[in-house]
């Protein structure tokens, strides 16, 4: 090969590169292009993932209520919801009795209680268990190997994750293990 065509072959070399560089960046662009188009015209919804799972529960409910039976309602009703699926309070009720803002747990028995035969409402038996999921921290302090910082992770488990549904779910909360629940399983109660 001359020495006037070795140039010319070496700038053939760099244009035939150049050229399918461009060529390479065009079909990138033009992919990139087809995904933005096509995905203008769909829409994004965001689920939250409890949501999305959530099965309805199963509230029996019974006492003081006009249709008393067992209800469906949402996984995330309260004691008010599983009143007025069942036709709402009697006139003997004692709405006072209940906690209407509670949230409900499944498989659970709502009991609305009456008022007395004279319109009072009728005196509370304390059965004299600390209900885990009411308890205050001071009250849950009382029970035995329970201090301040195990009293602050029970209330924190059942702020995040709802009630307990059964005195066994205290297993759940970090630093409560089998030989501690069995202490404290005749003291407290959910409710």
């Amino acid at each position: 090969m001359s020495d006037s065509a070795q140039p010319r072959a070496q700038r053939a070399l760099r244009i035939g590169i150049g050229a399918a560089l461009i060529v390479i960046v065009g079909v990138f662009a033009v992919v990139v292009g087809m995904g933005v188009v096509r995905s203008a015209g769909e829409q994004v919804v965001s689920v939250p993932a409890s949501a999305a799972t959530a099965a309805p529960i199963y509230v029996d409910v019974q006492g003081a209520v006009v249709t008393p039976g067992v209800y469906v309602l949402d996984a995330d009703a309260r004691v008010v919801d599983a009143v007025t699926a069942a036709g709402g309070f009697r006139d003997d009720a004692n709405a006072a009795g209940i906690n209407l803002a509670r949230l409900v747990i499944d498989g659970e028995q709502l009991v609305v209680p009456t008022l007395s035969a004279d319109g009072a409402a009728p005196e509370q038996f304390d059965d004299g268990l600390i209900n885990i999921n009411a308890a205050t921290s001071a009250e849950l302090e009382e029970l035995p190997r329970i201090g301040e910082a195990l009293a602050s992770r029970i209330i924190s488990w059942r702020d995040e994750n709802g009630p307990f549904r059964t005195v066994d779910d205290l297993g759940n909360v970090s630093g409560i293990g089998e030989k501690m629940l069995e202490v404290l399983r005749p003291l407290v109660k959910v409710g």
